[in-house]
């Protein structure tokens, strides 16, 4: 039998109170070499288990992914709510985080129960306008033949531009279907899957109660696993929180202020399809650069050219004033400085977030890019030199 080359008992491993690493009370025949070749090998086959654990623990959590990020969003914005509700000394954390759990559901269960079904049929209908006779009748009439094209082209000439009444045609009933048919999908994806849109939804507050809870553990563990030094993950961790609440209540606030002061405006002047257009222009809010502009620009054009000059001056005025309050005014003392990130690169992410993951892309976008630029920061201040220098 082989000694414990520490304490020379006939034992392979120290005994109690040897001071011996355990990966070197292996039997020693060539000397030192051998030591750190085993030592190597007992650690790649560690590393290797644990990276097919994690790729297997993901593939479990795979399906739940969606609502695990998106209730760790929810939870990370509503945990000062929580905190607030369990500095009562008689409030336990459970029942803090069950009532927190009953005014996210009233929040966002409730209101999305209701929009589902007017956005349903509003999204159809603006679908069947951009097939429409009328469209077509209305653009022919105001652009194709009257003089605006005809003033137009001259100007557009020195760019080689040349635009068509066809191709307007053929473009804006493209936009509106497209636009039309994002909607739709979204709504009727929840409409006609209601059971699992239910269970989705209580599984997401089942996460919440618990992060709620356990959340600091939970980071805490997170952090001990984490191979990067703990400044590095706290500032990986503060970053998301700070998205987090700049996605759901800067964002979305200002969003929703956006959406039904627009959609309220639609509706007073009788214009088709209030409700769609203010939950376009919600979600349109989320985008730098462009925003709502994207809806009020078309539309007074669209009023100007039908003859209400002045609605449409109104308009206009309206959505300077509007977006000018809400983005210049509000939206900073909402969000304020925690959240610094170009503007191209917020409007890009969530365009790319969009496309790939629907509409929760609105959060995933923002959070990515979160990651890689905060990633980024660290590469910079802590690696870059490192890798340089090798």
């Amino acid at each position: 039998m082989t000694c414990c080359p520490a304490c020379g008992t006939g034992l392979l491993l120290p005994t109690p109170g040897c001071s011996i690493d355990p990966l070197l009370a292996f039997p020693v025949r060539g000397g030192t070499m051998e030591v750190r070749t085993s030592q190597n090998m007992i650690l790649w086959f560690f590393l290797g288990c644990f990276l097919i654990s994690i790729s297997l623990m993901g593939w479990l959590l795979s399906p739940f992914f969606p609502i695990i990020v998106l209730g760790a969003v929810v939870a990370g914005a509503f945990s000062p709510l929580y905190r607030l509700i369990s500095a009562h000394e008689r409030i336990s954390p459970g029942f803090a985080s069950m009532l927190t759990c009953g005014l996210i559901f009233l929040s966002l269960f409730v209101p999305i129960v209701f929009f589902v079904g007017i956005l349903t049929q509003e999204a159809a209908e603006l679908i069947q306008l951009a097939k429409s006779p009328a469209l077509s009748s209305f653009i022919n009439t105001h652009f194709t033949n009257s003089a605006l094209l005809a003033r137009i082209n001259p100007l557009l000439a020195n760019l080689d531009i040349a635009i068509t009444g066809e191709e307007l045609n053929t473009t804006i009933s493209e936009i509106g279907r497209a636009v039309g048919q994002f909607l739709f999908d979204q709504a009727r994806s929840i409409a006609s899957n209601t059971l699992a849109f239910i269970a989705s939804f209580f599984l997401m507050l089942l996460v919440i109660f618990f992060l709620l809870i356990d959340g600091p553990r939970l980071i805490r563990f997170l952090i001990d696993l984490s191979p990067l030094p703990e400044e590095q993950d706290a500032q990986l961790i503060d970053k998301f929180s700070d998205m987090a609440g700049a996605i759901l209540f800067g964002n979305g606030l200002c969003g929703i202020i956006q959406g039904a002061a627009g959609g309220a405006i639609f509706w007073l002047f009788g214009l088709q399809s209030a409700f769609l257009w203010g939950v376009i222009m919600a979600l349109l809010a989320f985008l730098p650069i462009i925003g709502i502009g994207v809806v009020f620009i078309p539309t007074v054009i669209f009023l100007f050219l039908k003859g209400r000059i002045a609605v449409s001056i109104f308009f206009l005025v309206f959505y300077l004033l509007l977006s000018g309050s809400v983005e210049y005014l509000l939206k900073p003392r909402v969000v304020g400085k925690r959240v610094q990130m170009h503007t191209l690169v917020v409007f890009l992410a969530i365009i790319g977030g969009l496309r790939l993951f629907g509409i929760l892309g609105i959060i995933y976008g923002p959070l990515i890019a979160t990651a890689f630029l905060t990633l980024t920061d660290i590469y910079h201040a802590s690696y870059q030199r490192l890798i340089e220098d090798t």
